[in-house]
């Protein structure tokens, strides 16, 4: 065999290796969302001011209204003073950053535009494991590249801070889509052309992690375009989720609560008097099983409000009120 080619008589279709239409589909539907998506992906080039002068770094950001909003990540666009937008197209846009949340890891900026082709969003709560996705961005300053890989693991956490805060980012999207610098505030997107997560780390050798799309961040995407900011309640605990006692596990129905490693002091938390090895198992209403589920109830709408924390406490049941303020980033 010389080049593929047996005694020199080339291949004939009947001969194709089993798998060649999956191949195909596979290669069809990755260039399909390319060709659908790279329209609304830009290379976003973000000047910042240092103390020796200016600097320069980069990332991608996402098209997500015709009028010129975009979404990117928090950490593309932290301490930039000027973002321009290329397209492949070939436009070079001026932006600016509309508003960031570093907590999330998200950020909007909004490019001189009022004909962009507008991406759309998904649902990332309807991926599945091994599900096909592809990620559209510009790594090391190459606008339009794209690469696909499957989704590798759900329900990571990636841990962020903006100051003393610091909060868990929830159910981030693991894929093994190659990511490079650049890469972050681009497009993962499912097989329909989706956008279901926004690029923000490379976190391993063939890994990758983004910040879902759902309804969590639709929510906090919205703010970011009406207001610049994210607003949340802060009670002043930390803790992790620990198995409830049987007696407790079995009347509640649930197998698992929110343990208090420490309270803060003069804290919501404190002023209710809430322990460290304390049990919270249910805030107004609502079962606690994790750390999660208490900061998705952390938002605006709870600062300054009365709220009901159901706490076992040396094995006995008691509900205890506090009223939730601003979380200070």
């Amino acid at each position: 065999m010389i080049d593929g080619v047996a005694n020199g008589v080339p291949s004939t279709p009947a001969e194709r290796l089993p798998d060649a239409d999956a191949f195909d589909a596979y290669s069809r539907t990755v260039s399909g969302v390319a060709e659908r998506l790279t329209p609304s992906v830009a290379h976003l080039a973000v000047s910042r001011r240092t103390r020796r002068g200016r600097a320069e770094g980069a990332g991608s950001g996402v098209a997500i209204s015709s009028d010129g909003y975009m979404l990117t990540s928090a950490h593309v666009v932290s301490g930039g003073h000027r973002v321009e937008a290329s397209f492949s197209d070939g436009r070079e846009l001026q932006a600016e950053v509309i508003g960031a949340d570093p907590l999330s890891d998200l950020a909007v900026v909004r490019a001189d535009a009022r004909d962009l082709t507008p991406a759309q969003l998904g649902d990332a709560d309807e991926l599945r494991v091994g599900q096909l996705v592809v990620a559209i961005g510009s790594p090391m300053g190459l606008a339009g590249t794209v690469t696909a890989g499957v989704v590798s693991a759900l329900g990571r956490s990636l841990p962020t801070r903006s100051g003393s805060a610091g909060r868990l980012v929830e159910n981030v999207i693991q894929t093994d889509a190659a990511l490079n610098p650049g890469n972050s505030g681009g497009a993962l997107a499912d097989g329909l052309s989706r956008v279901v997560g926004i690029n923000t780390a490379v976190a391993g050798i063939g890994l990758g992690l983004a910040v879902p799309i759902n309804d969590a961040t639709r929510k906090i995407i919205s703010a970011l375009m009406k207001e610049g900011r994210v607003r949340r309640a802060y009670i002043g605990i930390v803790g992790g989720s620990r198995p409830l006692p049987p007696k407790i596990a079995s009347r509640l129905d649930r197998d698992k609560g929110i343990e208090i490693v420490e309270v803060v002091s003069g804290s919501p938390a404190a002023r209710a008097g809430l322990r460290a090895e304390d049990l919270i198992v249910e805030v107004d209403g609502e079962p606690m099983r994790d750390v999660g589920d208490l900061q998705r109830l952390m938002v605006a709408e709870r600062i300054g409000h009365d709220v009901e924390v159901q706490v076992v406490r040396e094995g006995a049941s008691l509900k205890l009120d506090l009223i939730p303020r601003e979380l200070e980033t």
